[in-house]
């Protein structure tokens, strides 16, 4: 139902699941076995993945290990790679240009860290057009709650509440579990 035109596909986006990011984040290896799940479920029905990576001069330079995808999520030859610098994807990147090439009008959204670049690129998907579907158990973060912030499990807990109820016109939104995502 998206509002774009000519953009029937949908594509399977997974969010700086980095070293460097998720070493510490909440319920890391849960929410990477069901990444992992939904990347080989997109791959065997010939949807594409597409992978989201941070860099930040300082602490998440190019080519460090901490920039590197964990060793258990491996993008396969010939997937888009999206370098970004800032938390939307859409952000001084090139990611628009591989959805509409890709034809997709439809995000299914994974990764981390959950309060930061997932949140700022599904409102950035959505604000321009396209349906945008979080997966709940596939998005973790890291507890900041020493800086104010809610614990990590309320952090996730209320993105995923508000993002239940995200409407606009001509556009789809929602969450769903690992299980219920079907390509």
């Amino acid at each position: 139902m998206t509002t774009l035109e000519n953009r029937p596909n949908s594509a399977l986006v997974v969010i700086d699941v980095q070293n460097g990011v998720v070493a510490d984040a909440w319920n890391r290896d849960e929410v990477i076995t069901n990444i992992a799940g939904l990347v080989e479920k997109a791959r065997a029905t010939g949807v594409p993945v597409v992978w989201v990576q941070h860099t930040e001069e300082g602490n998440l330079d190019r080519g460090t290990e901490e920039w590197e995808f964990v060793p258990e999520l491996v993008p396969a030859e010939g997937e888009p790679r999206v370098e970004k610098a800032y938390g939307d994807a859409f952000e001084g990147t090139n990611f628009e240009a591989i959805m509409a090439n890709l034809a997709v009008g439809k995000l299914i959204v994974t990764g981390a860290q959950t309060d930061q670049c997932v949140r700022s690129t599904i409102h950035g998907a959505f604000a321009r057009g396209y349906d945008t579907w979080l997966v709940g158990d596939a998005h973790t973060t890291s507890d900041l709650s020493e800086y104010g912030a809610p614990t990590p499990d309320k952090v996730i807990a209320h993105t995923n509440m508000y993002w239940k109820y995200m409407d606009g016109v001509g556009k789809l939104a929602g969450v769903m579990t690992t299980e219920a995502v079907e390509f």
